[in-house]
């Protein structure tokens, strides 16, 4: 074969992967987004709960597309009206809802298994503020120090206040 049919072979390939999302990463997303409505339709019946956490669901708005996001993550109480999430997973990048969040703050909201949606501003925790929150977060959940050795990046402590 001539070199330029193999190159026309390994461009159309390319092609295909990225619109198909990368070959398995596309099944990835869906099974992710079908678990995040079931988790979601879980905390709406008053169930708040996925795998011996609270979990709350997170409204953000695409940083990109404009669009309306919704999704489940778990959360630590911090007192009266604020809650603490982690931008846990997503290895070597921060998750597209914590990218969304910061993204566009004065459009979150959350919802909880015993309220409707309310809106809530994030403040990223730092320094000893973040350090205290951390401990509290991993003695209730050790599995979040799990986590986070298996990667380089530092994870993102948010506070959720009420507005």
């Amino acid at each position: 074969m001539d070199d330029k049919v193999i190159d026309r072979r390994q461009a159309m390939g390319k092609d295909e992967k990225a619109q198909s999302g990368g070959g398995h990463g596309a099944m990835s997303r869906w099974f992710q987004h079908r678990m995040n409505a079931r988790v979601n339709r879980k905390v709406r019946k008053g169930r708040g709960g996925f795998m011996g956490m609270d979990v709350l669901i997170l409204h953000t708005v695409g940083r990109r597309s404009g669009e309306p996001r919704e999704t489940p993550v778990a959360w630590f109480a911090d007192g009266e009206d604020a809650w603490l999430i982690v931008a846990s997973g997503g290895k070597d990048r921060h998750p597209d809802w914590h990218l969304n969040l910061m993204g566009r703050p004065g459009r979150a909201s959350i919802e909880l298994s015993d309220r409707p949606a309310f809106p809530v501003t994030p403040h990223v925790l730092d320094g000893a503020e973040r350090a205290e929150a951390w401990q509290r977060i991993v003695a209730a959940q050790p599995r979040y120090a799990k986590y986070q050795r298996k990667t380089d990046r530092e994870y993102p402590v948010v506070r959720l206040t009420s507005r």
